[in-house]
């Protein structure tokens, strides 16, 4: 089973790779960018075949590992 994870920054967190690809999208000629977020995807394969058990395997290593939780939040798609 595969499962997706998608990590971002909470919103209010200050994110200055967000502010750099925003600075640089603009000094390419590329206008009417507005506030950018960047995050991070982490794919895996499981060996889990029951849905919800492999949503709370990915949830706990989310909150021990994968993510800060202070500053980021999650989603999990499982697939």
């Amino acid at each position: 089973m595969k499962a997706r994870v998608h990590v971002m920054l909470k919103d209010g967190v200050l994110d200055p790779q967000g502010q750099a690809v925003a600075h640089a999208l603009g000094a390419l000629g590329f206008e009417g960018v507005g506030d950018v977020r960047q995050g991070k995807v982490i794919d895996l394969e499981l060996h889990e075949t029951d849905t919800e058990a492999a949503r709370a395997k990915v949830r706990e290593m989310c909150e021990k590992l994968l993510a800060n939780t202070v500053i980021e939040r999650y989603d999990i798609e499982i697939g």
